[in-house]
């Protein structure tokens, strides 16, 4: 048996030190025990390792370190047996056991995660940090109680969040230490190192009891979302037990007070007119980041304007930007952009060769926890967005237009145009130009199955491969 003792039982550059070295010397994972402490070096005995038997690391997935490094948090004493084993695993042929949920050991190694991730999120949200005076400066502390070893996987969210101030996060088991420069750690600390309360307490107090809502009011998910263990060092925490009490008698008020009238003789205010400029299309970019036609600029971060050849025989048009395309602020860089070229390379057309942009030029969007997910912006934004389109191709002059879905085609072809019904044909516009519609990527990426995304895929590089031969 080998006794291997863990200085920091939850770093994985130590974890992963020694159990390589186990691993190199091909020593079976029943034959080792793991142990905390800070002294024995890689044994707890003087015994050493046998010389090691293999030449060269087995390859690894990258996906176990990450795990490893999670379930390394977790207090459960039986993390670095099962870790070393799970590699073990992995480098004597069971390449895939990463990928099966079934599996004991994986599924433990998940449920780790996921505590480990919960805990996480609890310190994140309710961390509360007090001012303390510390001669002529101002430091800020706090006290929290995780259930695992967080802080240093926690510690850099609050860097980023309080950049500018200089704090210190106590637990029972690590503090960490921001001096506005250099994030250090420490070892633990008791709660009577922390301070109880400060100034800025009644006014966070006094914010939390005029913004909660009776209405909206479900205990036992509020317990669930924020424990009664937590309770303790959060200052608003006095206040639940008197707003649960209050809330039927305030929402039974609310219902009975009358709603306020408007007075219907008070015109709604005017969305702002877009003045599109004129010149060429760089100022037309210049001048649609300042666009408030409609509401889509506010949650969005940027604009997302065409580009390409200002000289292209062909416009391509989208529908809206997504998420990718927001952030970047450039058309077809998302999932559905990296198809698009692809199938134009399939087709044999050159992107550099044409000019793309969208029918909308902001993302719209509805948020799900961390997520935007992609909603389709209304008739009356993409009137708003109109006047833009209408000048990229006003500058570009193109010979003819393809249309990436319905969204864009009956902004070209009107209202009753059928996409899956005229898809891939050149239709005469009236002035002078052609133009084509066919379906837009994100729809094939959304079929159900390989065999549709198959099929739908080779007609979707059919209907743009009719671009060769006006390019030519």
């Amino acid at each position: 048996m080998y006794a291997v003792t863990l200085d920091d039982p939850s770093d994985l550059a130590e974890w992963r030190a020694k159990a390589r070295a186990l691993l190199m010397a091909d020593v079976d994972p029943a034959q080792v025990t793991w142990q905390a402490g800070a002294a024995g070096g890689l044994f707890g005995s003087d015994e050493g390792l046998p010389a090691p038997v293999r030449t060269g690391m087995p390859a690894v997935p990258r996906a176990f370190l990450g795990l490893a490094d999670t379930v390394l948090a977790h207090t459960d004493p039986r993390r670095h047996a099962t870790l070393y084993r799970m590699l073990w695993r992995l480098a004597h042929g069971e390449k895939a056991l990463l990928r099966i949920a079934t599996d004991d050991d994986v599924a433990w190694a998940h449920g780790c995660i996921k505590q480990v991730n919960r805990d996480m999120h609890k310190m994140k949200a309710f961390v509360r940090f007090r001012e303390v005076r510390l001669d002529d400066d101002t430091v800020y502390v706090a006290w929290f109680e995780p259930e695992h070893d967080i802080v240093p996987r926690v510690a850099p969210f609050f860097v980023r969040r309080f950049t500018g101030m200089r704090w210190s996060l106590l637990t029972p088991s690590r503090t960490a230490h921001w001096d506005g420069d250099t994030l250090s750690f420490g070892p633990g600390a008791h709660r009577a190192d922390a301070p109880s309360g400060d100034a800025l307490e009644d006014m966070w107090r006094t914010y939390y009891a005029s913004i909660f809502n009776p209405a909206r009011l479900k205990v036992d998910a509020m317990r669930r979302e924020m424990p009664v263990k937590y309770w303790k060092n959060l200052p608003e925490a006095r206040l639940i037990p008197e707003l649960v009490r209050d809330a039927l008698p305030r929402m039974q008020a609310m219902v009975l007070n009358q709603p306020t009238i408007p007075n219907r003789k008070i015109a709604a205010p005017q969305k702002a007119a877009v003045a599109v400029p004129e010149g060429s299309i760089a100022a037309l970019r210049a001048q649609a980041r300042d666009c408030r036609a409609c509401d889509l600029w506010k949650p969005a971060t940027q604009t997302v304007f065409g580009e390409g050849r200002t000289d292209a025989r062909i416009v391509v048009i989208g529908e809206q930007p997504g998420d990718q395309e927001d952030l970047a602020g450039k058309p077809f860089v998302g999932p559905a952009g990296k198809l698009f070229d692809r199938a134009l390379g399939d087709a044999g057309v050159d992107r550099d060769a044409l000019y793309v942009t969208n029918t909308v030029k902001h993302f719209k969007f509805e948020p799900r926890g961390k997520v935007r997910l992609h909603k389709r912006a209304n008739a009356q934004e993409q009137a708003a967005c109109r006047p833009w389109l209408v000048a990229e191709l006003d500058r570009v002059r193109p010979d003819a237009i393809v249309c990436l879905g319905a969204m864009a085609a009956q902004a070209v072809f009107g209202t009753s145009f059928r996409l899956m019904a005229q898809r891939g044909e050149w239709i005469d516009l009236p002035d002078g130009r052609r133009a084509m519609a066919t379906v837009h990527p994100s729809y094939l990426l959304r079929l159900p199955d390989a065999d549709a995304r198959e099929a739908g895929y080779a007609d979707f590089v059919r209907d743009l491969s009719l671009m060769r031969e006006l390019l030519v």
